[in-house]
């Protein structure tokens, strides 16, 4: 296949014996530590470190601009445009680069559960612990799909290739570039891991909905009666905690997609934070930390090998990744029916949105689009205070089609399925951070099994005066004052005023959409 005209056949990389396919998981762990990539921890699991880059780097993310994406991708700020000639120069330093290496490794699998909408992929790694990631973050295939396997899109990762930006035409060393047109992600000068994951699915984020599929950055779990619920929530909102029940089987805790079918899982396994990690708090993903798994900049003891999920030192985005069959309590394969319910979760620091609320679908699409919650003080370098966050779908590095697409998908199939969605704020009641207190995770956990046991669809509510919102009066286990914001507020004017504040974020932020589509400008109708 020649996925650039004139300058390389990747047949020609890969058809050597210097590059190692389809490698199993000990293979591939006696390969780190050979190549010293890694060490091997106390539990089993590779531990590693990503060097400089601990995190995804956004700025260094491009699409090329080519003639049958041109008018379909929302440029801006998420996706930057750079030509097809800088691409394909930087491809080619980048194929020269790697066949000058002893040892390549390869990973066929697919994205997507549901083989009518899965994505058959290629991996090509420079380093043998960036491909056991893919081995455990991608859907691997069976012997017998093996043997038919055709990728649709390869990734071409090179983290020791370092762009120089003046002569590149890259914003800095690092660099992932999508091109649609050679289906071909292009990944240097960063040693994080999770480039990798994220650019496979921002891909999704594009061809799933030609095939009338929502993706979504959720997390997915099924009851005993076979009903699915979605719960979407950005950083510290409790998506995870919320998500991972033990009466409930995990269909996937980050990518999905929404077909006329059902959910299915993008993902073949679990990229969990590990950040304070205990077997208290969070014992699937405690115990799923086991040989095969890669711990990513978790500092670990040198004299007996103990991870020390307390040290922040490198970074506090610790990560651990493992496969999705190193959790229990699973759906296997990866996919349900239609959703029944939707959890939009957010952790409100300034204390005035209602702990939960039940949501009409243009609600739905408003706060789907609005994406709010709040980072605290001390999550990132120069915050000192909460501050007001807003990310498009819950996702918006990820979205390469404008936000409205997936928003008008959204109101489409829970018009079409009859979802129930409702809003629960884990944050902050009785007054703002730093004055009130943090929502009982007791009270949160029964609200949310209350709506997602069906308790809450025909109760007494009463409309928010702020934000237009329903207000079960009654949950059980949850006592009734708690459910009215304001009545937990010692001053009712301290409540109006910060309630007011927050209600003119929301439609500040909410201007950007207007423009695209006259029926998003009713949106924000039942705000004040």
């Amino acid at each position: 296949m020649k996925t650039v005209d004139g300058l390389f056949e990747l047949n020609e990389l890969l058809n050597t014996d210097k590059v190692y396919t389809q490698l199993s998981v000990p293979e591939l762990v006696e390969k780190v530590l050979k190549r010293n990539e890694g060490i091997l921890t106390s539990t089993g699991a590779v531990s590693v470190s990503t060097g400089k880059y601990t995190g995804r780097s956004p700025k260094d993310k491009f699409i090329v601009e080519e003639a049958s994406v041109k008018d379909l991708i929302d440029w801006g700020n998420v996706n930057i445009p750079i030509s097809a000639e800088v691409f394909e120069k930087l491809y080619q330093k980048v194929i020269n680069f790697l066949k000058e290496k002893e040892e390549l490794f390869v990973f066929k699998g697919f994205a997507g559960a549901d083989q009518d909408y899965r994505l058959p992929i290629q991996v090509i790694n420079e380093f043998a612990w960036h491909n056991l990631f893919a081995h455990q973050l991608f859907i691997r295939p069976t012997a017998e799909e093996l043997k038919t396997h055709k990728e649709e899109f390869t990734i071409v990762s090179a983290p020791s290739f370092k762009a120089d930006p003046s002569v590149d035409g890259t914003a800095s060393e690092a660099f992932i570039i999508v091109s649609f047109e050679k289906r071909i992600i292009l990944i240097g000068g960063t040693e994080y891991a999770g480039e990798m994951k994220k650019s496979i699915f921002s891909i999704m984020n594009f061809l799933l909905p030609q095939k009338d599929v929502m993706p979504m950055h959720c997390s997915a779990n099924v009851g005993s009666e076979g009903d699915v619920a979605l719960f979407f929530g950005l950083s510290g909102t409790g998506k995870t905690t919320l998500s991972a029940d033990p009466e409930r089987k995990l269909i996937g805790d980050d990518e999905h997609g929404w077909s006329d079918y059902g959910v299915f899982n993008i993902e073949g396994g679990c990229y969990a934070k590990t950040v304070n990690l205990s077997a208290e708090k969070e014992p699937q993903i405690f115990s799923a930390i086991k040989f095969g798994t890669v711990l990513e900049n978790v500092v670990v003891n040198p004299a007996n090998r103990t991870p020390d999920y307390d040290d922040t030192s490198l970074t506090e985005n610790t990560r651990a990744a493992y496969p999705i069959q190193a959790i229990e309590n699973i759906v296997e394969p990866s996919i349900a029916g239609q959703p029944q319910t939707i959890i939009f979760l957010t952790a409100d620091a300034f204390g005035v949105l209602p702990p939960i609320s039940k949501l009409t679908k243009e609600q739905a699409m408003y706060h789907f689009l609005s994406g709010f919650t709040s980072k605290l003080a001390g999550t990132e370098r120069g915050i000192t205070s909460p501050q007001r966050t807003f990310s498009t779908c819950f996702g918006s590095p990820f979205l390469p089609l404008p936000a409205v697409t997936y928003a008008k998908m959204l109101g489409e199939k829970i018009e079409k399925h009859g979802v129930n969605v409702f809003l629960v704020n884990t944050g902050w009641t009785g007054g703002e951070y730093g004055v009130g207190k943090r929502m009982k995770l007791s009270h949160t956990r029964a609200m949310v099994h209350a709506a997602l046991e069906g308790e809450l669809n025909n109760v007494e509510t009463v409309t928010d005066e702020f934000f237009g919102l329903s207000i079960p009066q009654h949950v059980p286990g949850v006592p009734d004052e708690v459910l009215i914001p304001s009545t937990t507020w010692a001053s009712k004017e301290d409540y109006a005023a910060k309630a007011s504040e927050l209600v003119e974020s929301f439609k500040q932020n909410f201007k950007k959409f207007e423009g695209f589509d006259s029926t998003l400008a009713n949106l924000g109708g039942p705000l004040k």
